[in-house]
């Protein structure tokens, strides 16, 4: 018996406790199973070994393997040590496997009865080694995995690089060190790590391990890889990246993966379908992962993509391939709108530079979604933001019609374009083959015409109403045609006729009027300066701009009394005016306009460039050199705040001086150093104070005057019927006078009214209804 079992332990040394593997000829193997069964115990031999077996892996295998797993020093280190001990696992993996045939062979002589037995040996060993191995993880083994993956992936992508770069990107291998290894290019250990990285994988595969064990940091890996790679390619550069990604997962990635599942070749064997169908599923999914990625980084850069558009277009047009892929429209939206809303829409950024990035956000997300509908969606705050600043209508205008070239000016330069082209707009049914649904995140209660409106009229339906920009239109105009005295009037008359194309014809009449009135001054300046009479009886050279008052914007109300001398010679040029109109006169407005004078002053002659204000006051201190403002705003006829304010420009020049509260001198003596210093930096700041005056009035200072003209029919109203609520007035007044009045006005500008009343003391508001003081 004691012979028997010797001879067992020898054939399975795993019985005595010890993994090693002694050769036995099948002979030996053959007289011990029959020596088994003749006592029969073949059967508890058979399970006793696989007990052996589970008892090595739990107490030995296991803890010696995973004892390789603590916290490593390097991304080196960890690299050696998880080769090392992988390889050491392999070799005891072969040991049980020795063991395993065998025991298979010993089986083949026998015939068991249990149910358990009939399983194979090899499977059960496998199912055995694995989920012993695997239930005794450490925490921290990861660590190991990931250094070692990490090491190999920096490897083998600084050796195919090549692939994806230009050459001339490349680092020269004879200057520094090496990418992959980290090793001086003379002593270069990648072809080493490789060999190393493949046989290391051969052994995870055969064992039954790699998905296991390192699977997880695989997919982390290769997800941090991609992530890292598009922001370094992509992060700041507005160029397309695709192609270029697209490559570098293919030549990079899953080569990497390829090597890792296909024992270190790139070439799958064509019989190898399941190979072919795992890495064709990895392809697809590191795919979608990188478009999603790609398409991330985009988004959280599309603020800057829009202000630099169109020179970013390619960025966009890489988004729009990536949109194919994955849905990220409500990402785009929330974070375009925070980026909207942090950078653009705050109190410290100017109105102009908003309605740019505005324009420039249309044109972007336009070329982005075609159907309008993301445009809809995003841009929708920076229109009530717009709203809500009361210099946006003039700088819409502004941008349509100065000098310099700006994106409004470009798109209504189009609408020329358009004209001569006929374009016409095309009822969606004309070609309803190729008509397309709306994409689910639209707003059905808005159209596909409101989305496909060119630049300018989404920027007027910031207001929903063409009348207020064609008003502010019209006072810009106003003001540059009555500032700018040598304005040429080309540009202004194709403005106007671009306009007109957008916003017809019959509402700008007015404008082309006011053009027509500065033509038509010139001709009759030169006229009435040619006329003898005129000619021989004038003190100074006099021109005039001649205005039809219909068809300018009001003026504010401003008072300037000339002196008897200047108005003599308005006098002259009025009557030679009615001599040539016949039944026509003039009737002045003195506080615009320019004059150029020349002042004596100490013996010196300085020529200005003044309002007819400024002239004015200096006139007066030619006859008496001390005035106090009470005196001199009587003779002028200017509140002594305003004239205050005027005074200072001749101050700035050191001409009059305040030598106590209100009155003012002629300054007889001064310093030339005193003098230079007096016309420094005042001159500046009082010029850039009279251009800033403008003689129009603002537009709600022209709508107030329009509601005025409803306050006697308001005033009656309330006389008769006492008090009433503001939406009965309205109601009246839309009935009873806006048409005859030919003015229009919501209920909120009504309200707006009435309070300044309210203010003036001139009604009581009390209980929701409005009624006069008694």
């Amino acid at each position: 018996m004691d012979k028997l079992w010797e001879k067992t332990v020898e054939i399975f040394p795993i019985l005595d406790r010890k993994l090693i593997f002694r050769e036995c000829s099948p002979e030996d193997l053959e007289l011990m199973v029959a020596e088994l069964k003749k006592l029969d115990i073949a059967e508890n031999i058979y399970e006793t070994v696989f007990l052996e077996i589970g008892w090595q892996l739990r107490q030995k295998v296991s803890i010696k393997f995973w004892q390789n797993f603590r916290q490593s020093g390097d991304q080196d280190d960890g690299f050696c040590r998880f080769q090392k001990a992988v390889e050491e696992l392999h070799g005891e993996y072969r040991v049980f496997l020795h063991i395993v045939e065998r025991l298979q062979r010993l089986r083949n002589f026998c015939t068991f009865t249990k149910v358990e037995n009939a399983r194979d040996e090899a499977e059960r060993f496998n199912e055995l080694f694995r989920t012993t191995l695997l239930s005794q993880l450490p925490v921290n083994f990861n660590d190991i995995v990931v250094a070692f993956y990490n090491l190999s992936f920096r490897v083998f992508a600084n050796n195919h690089m090549h692939e994806v770069s230009d050459p001339e990107d490349l680092p020269d291998m004879d200057d520094v060190k090496c990418s992959g290894c980290q090793y001086e290019a003379d002593s270069c250990r990648c072809q080493e790590l490789i060999n190393a990285f493949n046989s290391t994988n051969r052994h995870l595969i055969e064992m039954g391990l790699l998905d296991r064990v390192a699977g997880f940091t695989l997919t982390n890996l290769i997800e941090e890889r991609i992530e890292s790679s598009v922001k370094e390619m992509c992060k700041g550069v507005f160029v397309s990246n695709i192609e270029t990604l697209e490559r570098w997962l293919t030549a990079i990635v899953i080569n990497w993966l390829i090597r890792i599942y296909n024992s270190g070749s790139l070439k799958i064997n064509e019989e190898n379908s399941k190979m072919k169908a795992t890495i064709a599923e990895f392809r697809m999914k590191l795919n979608f992962f990188m478009h999603e990625t790609y398409a991330n980084v985009i988004i959280e850069q599309f603020f800057d993509i829009i202000i630099d558009f169109p020179e970013s277009q390619p960025a966009i047009d890489d988004l729009k391939v990536c949109f194919e892929k994955v849905d990220l429209r409500p990402h785009l939206v929330q974070t375009l709108k925070l980026a909207l809303e942090t950078r653009l829409l705050h109190p410290g950024v100017d109105t102009a530079d908003i309605l740019t990035g505005y324009v420039s956000a249309i044109k972007a997300i336009r070329h982005l979604d075609t159907s309008g509908v993301l445009l809809e969606t995003i841009t929708e705050p920076v229109k009530e933001y717009l709203r809500s600043r009361n210099d946006t209508v003039r700088c819409v205008v502004t941008g349509l019609i100065e000098d310099g070239p700006t994106d409004l000016a470009e798109e209504l330069a189009k609408s020329e374009i358009l004209k001569d082209e006929g374009t016409t707009i095309v009822d969606d049914l004309t070609h309803w083959e190729s008509w397309t649904p709306d994409p689910v995140d639209a707003n059905p209660s808005k159209g596909k015409p409101n989305r496909s409106a060119d630049i300018i009229s989404m920027v007027v339906d910031i207001y929903g109403s063409k009348e207020v920009f064609v008003n502010e239109y019209k006072n810009l105009l106003a003001e540059r045609l009555l500032t700018q005295l040598d304005l040429t009037s080309d540009r202004e008359i194709r403005n106007l006729e671009l306009l007109k194309l957008r916003f017809g014809e019959s509402v700008l009449h007015s404008c082309g009027v006011m053009l027509k009135d500065i033509c038509d001054s010139k001709r009759i300046n030169s006229h009435i300066q040619s006329d003898s009479n005129y000619a021989d009886s004038k003190d100074f050279e006099f021109s005039s701009l001649i205005l039809s008052a219909q068809f300018w914007p009001g003026f504010k109300k401003e008072e300037l009394e000339l002196p008897e001398e200047i108005q003599a010679q308005f006098e002259k040029y009025r009557k030679s005016y009615e001599a040539y109109k016949g039944n026509r006169t003039l009737l002045w407005r003195p506080v615009s306009g320019k004059v150029t004078i020349d002042v004596e002053h100490m013996g010196k002659v300085r020529e200005f460039a003044v309002t007819p204000t400024q002239a004015t006051i200096i006139y007066h201190f030619q006859s008496k050199s001390e005035w106090n403002l009470t005196d001199l705003g009587t003779i002028m006829k200017i509140p002594p705040s305003i004239l205050r304010r005027k005074i200072t420009f001749w101050q700035s020049h050191g001409l009059l001086k305040e030598t106590k509260e209100g009155v003012f001198i002629l300054v007889d003596d001064v310093n030339d150093s005193d003098l230079e210093e007096m016309q420094t930096e005042p001159q500046d700041i009082c010029d850039d104070d009279e251009e800033s005056e403008n003689a129009v009035a603002s537009a709600s200072d022209q709508r107030e005057e329009e509601l005025q003209v409803f306050w006697s029919y308001i005033v009656g109203m309330l006389t008769n019927l006492d008090s009433l609520p503001i939406e009965r007035i309205h109601q009246m007044l839309k009935m009873f006078a806006s048409n005859e009045k030919g003015v229009e006005f919501s209920l909120g500008e009504l309200k707006d009214f009435l309070q300044t009343k309210v203010r003036d003391h001139q009604l009581i508001f009390a209980s929701g209804v409005y009624h006069l003081p008694k």
